[in-house]
């Protein structure tokens, strides 16, 4: 098992990396002192496949758990589906030391996270992704949060786990489009802070799509060291942690003109960062060879490059870019970079420009 730790003073946890960990979940809770009722918050698809085993080892190390199930899916993050969640911790007689296991992907841990922030004003919660997605990106570092119809997580907190748990050998039962729409925040990672990182997913790729659990370790691990070093550094997002945000003011556009669910998060944040790539070149001085790069490694992984789209649909792209949570004073600002491994983030882009880039391949 390899462990980083997120070093964020008293909300500091470590993230726990290895294969077989969930049945060790009960033993880790102990330790953190949590206490003895809990909440397992599941969607549709994971909880018939880990959800016993999870309470099993809850149950066998005195904690009295209950499961609640949402729907599968990006459309399951709303309001409603947290309402639901707050009457049933109600129900059960959760109090302020009670806690809250997120057992799935990223929509489950955004949303259990959110209702852990604000059930009683904030109970702890320990984060089990189950996708890689999850395991590199939303579930390290404290965002949480839910949709609104006008844009994505919208409504959310900054809310750190107890513990974050990664079992590779959740990843096994993931269908291949959602392994290689988590590869999307891993090349992400490689763009914006560590080019030796990507210069191994570009010579790696094949044993990584057949899942080798000694590259997928290695991606992993450098994923979350990296988030971790950025998050350690700005909790709230108030400056470096922008950078995590590389391709993701286009990528959230386009899942929210879309309609939630169409394209998944790391597709269309493929997408996204190709289109930032090519607005770094004009306007950051990245090397169009770079940029070819950026595209080919996401052909390599099997995900989707360029969108098309009539004129009505460009409009509410930009529309959609206007309500980002990176918007300020009605300016739409941008991560680009100007190397592989090195970005900046508060560049102003014009439409015209956004314009240009979407009509490239």
């Amino acid at each position: 098992m390899q462990i980083v730790p997120v070093s964020l003073g008293s909300r500091s946890y470590p993230i726990q990396i290895g294969s077989g960990l969930l049945s060790g979940l009960g033993r880790e809770c102990v330790a953190l002192k949590l206490g003895k009722r809990c909440a397992v918050i599941t969607d549709r698809t994971v909880g018939p496949l880990y959800a016993a085993g999870v309470l099993r080892s809850l149950s066998r190390a005195g904690f009295d758990p209950v499961a609640i199930t949402i729907p599968a899916g990006e459309a399951a993050k709303r309001l409603a589906n947290v309402e639901q969640c707050y009457n049933q911790l109600a129900a059960h007689r959760l109090e302020r030391k009670s806690f809250i296991v997120a057992l799935g992907g990223g929509v489950v841990g955004d949303l259990a996270g959110f209702v852990a922030a604000t059930y009683l004003r904030g109970i702890p919660f320990v984060q089990i992704p189950t996708t890689l997605l999850s395991q590199v990106d939303s579930s390290v570092g404290g965002k949480t949060g839910v949709n609104l119809k006008a844009g994505k997580n919208l409504v959310g907190a900054f809310y750190q786990p107890r513990l974050v748990l990664c079992d590779l050998a959740t990843l096994r039962t993931l269908p291949s489009r959602e392994f290689r729409a988590g590869l999307a925040e891993i090349i992400k990672y490689g763009i914006i802070y560590d080019s030796e990182l990507f210069s191994f997913l570009e010579s790696s790729m094949s044993k990584i799509l057949r899942r080798d659990s000694k590259a997928l370790t290695h991606i992993i691990a450098r994923s979350c060291e990296i988030k971790a070093e950025v998050v350690s550094q700005d909790e709230t997002e108030s400056g470096l942690r922008a950078i995590l945000n590389y391709g993701h003011t286009i990528g959230h556009a386009i899942e929210a003109i879309a309609g939630y669910g169409k394209y998944l998060h790391g597709e269309a944040i493929a997408i996204g960062q190709v289109k930032a790539s090519l607005l770094s070149e004009r306007l950051a001085g990245l090397k169009p060879s770079d940029t070819d790069r950026v595209r080919q490694i996401f052909v390599k992984a099997g995900l989707p490059v360029q969108i098309r789209l009539n004129a009505a649909q460009r409009r509410r792209l930009l529309d959609a870019m206007q309500l980002d949570k990176k918007v300020s004073a009605g300016e739409v600002k941008f991560v680009l970079a100007r190397a592989l491994g090195k970005v900046e983030w508060g560049h102003k882009v014009p439409a015209d420009l956004i314009h240009s880039v979407l009509d490239l391949p």
